[in-house]
């Protein structure tokens, strides 16, 4: 996702250090001070630089910012941010505070160790005045680092970080811009970056759900999520070790039959679930592909009202770029080891044995499924009324095309798909499309299929 048109990581330094008005300070824990470093090659450094520091010693660290469960995580990076802004504007304000734009930019980053496999990511954050005098406002990220080596994983943050800070103060008119920079000079492969929060009185109109969709959307990685609460966090914090519901759909509109599949499946999840287990949560997926209009792009609005009526129901909402479903089982799996249900209609199950879903994979169809179940992960059905004869089609009776029909039942036999009971058969009377056309003709029979939150969802 690399930008080749833009300012080089030296360039953008130098511009900084230029840059009379700003001045900051930088705290790098974890993966050495790379993000000051390229301050420090580009001429001009005392222009921007006031102080850098390592507290790599976890003992000088709490000595520091506090005490800490986990060194790298949000809750440090928050405490390093409040110290070290604190000093910045104690001691330099009254000096240069009426002209200066004063900023402190700090990660705590857990990079590749000697004999070490586990996961490699880091939280970085910047706390920055608009104008000499404001009130400070944050931007925060998490990175999860791809490279393999250690140098190549410092050096990406370094990148980073140059980019993180100088987006901040140059390109943080647009979000599709401001995001888009992050990684710059970073090819596709060597990071992801799963959360992006603003904070601060500036930036008080920015709806962080957006910047969600816009990581998605510029492929800066395959999912984020936000809680009920409108919440954006990383979805290895929200997901960890936690048995999971998944119903993927377009949300357009929210309807009665979202609910009622997933109180049905609720009710067999619960039973695979071992005695005072975690429950989980219901996770409600929307892909990028449902959030396209017809070459117009993603409609932002339409997203915010989905996710709005999701959000009032008490839903937890991901976005994902991943069609395929196995995909997105592969990125749940990656932040819990516990049940995860995927609850789809007939019309859905059907789709799962279209070519085109598994063309790219060596293995075909047959991989496709083997990545899917993988984990423990259960297909849950939900009926569909064939309107012609008044059949109700479930998983059971379900006919899936003939060259895989004994596939398909070894599923069934080994409980990989389960039947869902439908709770009320006359929430399968009309589609969602159904429902758009009769509220934009005026038949108000619509409203008795979408509950009183899901309102705005529709048309």
């Amino acid at each position: 996702m690399s930008n080749t048109s833009a300012l080089s990581t030296y360039e953008k330094a130098l511009a900084l250090n230029l840059d009379e008005e700003i001045y900051g300070t930088f705290a790098e824990i974890g993966a050495g001070q790379e993000v000051a470093n390229w301050f420090f090659r580009a001429s001009g450094t005392a222009g921007t630089v006031a102080k850098t520091i390592s507290a790599y010693d976890m003992t000088m660290s709490d000595a520091i910012y506090g005490g800490a469960q986990r060194y790298v995580s949000r809750q440090r990076l928050a405490a390093m941010l409040d110290h070290e802004f604190g000093i910045l504007w104690e001691r330099l304000g009254p000096k240069r505070g009426d002209h200066t734009v004063f900023f402190s930019f700090c990660n705590t980053v857990r990079a590749r160790g000697y004999q070490d496999s586990g996961e490699c990511h880091g939280w970085l954050g910047i706390r920055l005045q608009l104008r000499p005098g404001g009130e400070p406002n944050d931007i925060m990220l998490h990175v999860r680092l791809l490279d393999e080596e250690n140098l190549d994983q410092m050096e990406a943050i370094g990148i980073l970080g140059v980019n993180l800070i100088y987006a901040a103060f140059y390109q943080r008119d647009s979000l599709e811009t401001f995001v888009k920079a992050l990684v710059d000079h970073l090819p596709g492969g060597r990071v992801e970056v799963d959360m992006l929060k603003y904070f601060g009185p500036d930036f008080a109109f920015v709806d962080n759900r957006l910047c969600s969709l816009q990581l998605v959307q510029s492929g800066l990685t395959a999912a984020a999520m936000f809680q009920p609460d409108g919440e954006v966090v990383q979805p290895a914090e929200a997901l960890y070790r936690r048995p999971l519901m998944l119903l993927r759909g377009s949300f357009h509109p929210v309807t009665k039959l979202h609910l009622d599949m997933l109180e049905q499946a609720r009710g067999l999840f619960r039973g695979d679930l071992s005695a005072g287990e975690d429950e989980g949560i219901d996770l409600c997926e929307i892909t990028m592909h449902n959030l396209l209009r017809d070459g117009e792009g993603v409609d932002h609005l339409a997203f915010l009202d989905r996710a709005d009526a999701l959000q009032a129901l008490g839903k937890h909402v991901l976005i994902s770029g991943c069609p395929e479903f196995y995909r997105v089982v592969g990125v749940l799996s990656r932040y819990t080891a516990e049940p995860v249900g995927v609850l789809l209609s007939i019309g859905l199950l059907n789709e799962l044995f279209k070519p085109k879903w598994s063309a790219h994979l060596e293995g075909g169809m047959l991989e496709s499924f083997g990545r899917l179940f993988k984990n423990k992960v259960r297909l849950h059905v939900y009926p569909w009324k064939n309107r012609k004869s008044g059949e109700l089609v479930t998983a059971r009776n379900f006919q899936a095309p003939e060259e895989y029909r004994h596939l398909y039942q070894h599923f069934l036999n080994r409980g990989l798909v389960v039947d869902v009971p439908c709770g009320e058969e006359s929430l399968l009377e009309f589609t969602s499309r159904d429902l758009e056309r009769m509220k934009e003709s005026g038949d108000e029979r619509w409203r008795n299929f979408v509950p009183d939150s899901g309102v705005g969802s529709i048309g």
